[in-house]
């Protein structure tokens, strides 16, 4: 096996291992803020706290490892998992509110770290090779959605007393098994000498580019509007008479929309195009609105769910793969710290006005909030293509 497809392979596994971690949560974090939350409007803060977590440690991590390189940060990483699922083990046996947030924000620290394993996959691969191996990375995901909805459900009462603690004494678990499989990973101890060959630019240039506007306008409109809905759905769901198997059922099925599509998503992009399958997802998630707005059987849930799950994937994908075209590699750390900040604060948006949104409109009201960000997005993404003479709407290969 080559050395970048040992890197992806190990860097899959690590993203099935935090992903399986961070879907449990999303399935059980909701229904254990509900339970210890002093006010009901408040029970997916602890989810919400997540994308805080994250928020905060996005730009130290990019930069951390822009100078330490990628093992040090992502074993950092996991061991801020493996913490927060500590503290909310112990918030749980004791009933606090306030430390399954806190725990929570400890959390969203690994994905702070977590998030950047597509990046280290394409910064190993070849250029023919960079957008399958960022879809090959998120593909480990699909682990995450067969393990990570009945994990949380089989373990929520593994210590008998405190109800979900054994759910976060998962999360524990599995962050310590994502730290020894990166500390096993071939990857580079620092960044590449050639960056000081490079001098980087002021990041108001770099951010003015039409090819930096579309990816991130895509990837965070994506990620913003799947996370709105998918924290939404648990309580959703509960709320209109299903049980919460059959919410931890459809969230699976989300998350299968979400990661399998990557085992072919990186060919789809050189075969049409960036800017065609990131417009694909902006229409996929509209369906899903569509879908969403015309009843609340499970059937609606469920078919909603996996097309917001593939409508992300397009959107994350394409949009991450057209962000490595818009730096040099001496710009790297902060060109990816700035996307993934921009990123996680629309997701912390959507995560924090979720319980909020659903408790003032339904579910039916906070789909359609979704509407005019996936208007906005899609008419941005394809003016930038145009601004940018079209460059990432054509296949690979195709001529000007």
């Amino acid at each position: 096996m080559t050395r970048e497809r040992r890197v992806v392979l190990s860097l899959a596994v690590a993203q099935a291992l935090f992903q399986t971690a961070s879907v449990l949560i999303m399935t059980v974090g909701g229904l254990a803020g509900q339970l210890l939350a002093p006010d009901k409007s408040l029970a997916t803060l602890p989810i919400a706290c997540v994308a805080l977590g994250t928020a905060i440690a996005t730009v130290p991590a990019s930069l951390l490892m822009g100078r330490f390189g990628r093992r040090p940060g992502f074993i950092l990483g996991t061991l801020l998992g493996a913490s927060g699922g500590g503290l909310a083990t112990w918030a749980m046996l004791v009933g606090s509110f306030p430390l399954l947030c806190v725990a929570t924000v400890v959390v969203g620290g690994y994905q702070g770290f977590a998030q950047f394993y597509r990046f280290a996959a394409a910064e190993a691969a070849s250029e023919a090779f960079k957008s399958r191996a960022i879809s090959f990375v998120l593909a480990g995901g699909v682990v995450a959605a067969l393990a990570g909805p009945h994990l949380g459900a089989a373990t929520k009462d593994l210590l008998g007393t405190g109800a979900y603690a054994g759910s976060f004494m998962a999360v524990l678990a599995l962050s310590l098994v994502a730290a020894a499989v990166i500390a096993s990973t071939p990857l580079s101890s620092t960044q590449a000498g050639s960056e000081a060959d490079e001098p980087p630019r002021p990041l108001p240039e770099i951010m003015r580019q039409p090819k930096f506007v579309a990816a991130v306008l895509g990837a965070a409109t994506g990620s913003g509007v799947m996370v709105l809905v998918m924290t939404a759905t648990p309580l959703s769901m509960v709320g209109h008479h299903h049980e919460v198997t059959d919410a931890a059922f459809v969230i699976q099925w989300h998350v299968l929309g979400m990661f399998v599509p990557s085992f072919f998503t990186g060919w789809l992009v050189k075969r049409f195009g960036l800017t065609t399958m990131m417009l694909t997802g902006v229409g996929l998630l509209l369906t899903h609105v569509a879908v969403a707005m015309s009843g609340v059987a499970l059937l609606n849930f469920l078919s909603g769910l996996v097309l917001l799950g593939v409508g992300w994937n397009f959107l994350y994908v394409g949009g991450s793969t057209l962000l490595t075209e818009t730096y040099r590699p001496s710009e790297r750390a902060r060109v990816q710290g700035l996307n993934d900040f921009l990123i996680v604060g629309v997701v912390a948006a959507g995560s924090f006005s979720a319980g909020a949104l659903t408790d003032a409109f339904g579910w039916r009201g906070l789909n359609l909030t979704a509407v005019p960000f996936l208007a906005t997005a899609g008419a941005v993404i394809a003016v930038s293509a145009l601004r940018s003479g079209g460059a990432q709407a054509r296949p690979e290969g195709a001529t000007p």
